[in-house]
């Protein structure tokens, strides 16, 4: 097996790059300061609701409007739009206005991972 645990040569990143799990990082997770810790703890925090989970699955798929994602989700504007502030205030999500709306997206396709492979493991634990 390789570096990047896939049994596949991996591709030449310098002696700096290791890979865990498969993923190319530029230390050991055990080499994290502290902070990191404590950030990746504030970031599942906001991810703790099933609805954010619902809501982050939804943006996964592109931006949406608020409307959207009631109408899909099935439940008030006002829910939608408070847990979307939790979103936002975390970083996971950002508003762009267009005109009377916003149109919500996520920040980065890191969290659509994190969230995509929690609900398919809590798939496969069933």
């Amino acid at each position: 097996m390789t570096a990047t645990g896939r049994g596949a040569p991996g591709p030449p990143d310098g002696p700096a790059t290791r890979y865990f799990c498969g993923v190319r990082t530029e230390t050991e997770p055990s080499d994290a300061p502290p902070a990191d810790y404590e950030a990746a703890g504030e970031l599942l925090r906001a991810l703790a609701a099933p609805l954010r989970i619902a809501i982050v699955m939804e943006l996964a798929e592109g931006p949406k409007y608020v409307h959207q994602i009631v109408e899909t989700l099935a439940v008030t504007q006002p829910l939608v739009s408070q847990h979307l502030r939790v979103l936002r205030g975390a970083g996971i999500v950002r508003g762009t206005r267009s005109g009377r709306e916003i149109s919500y997206s996520l920040i980065d396709d890191h969290i659509a991972h994190i969230v995509t492979d929690a609900v398919y493991h809590a798939r496969e634990e069933r």
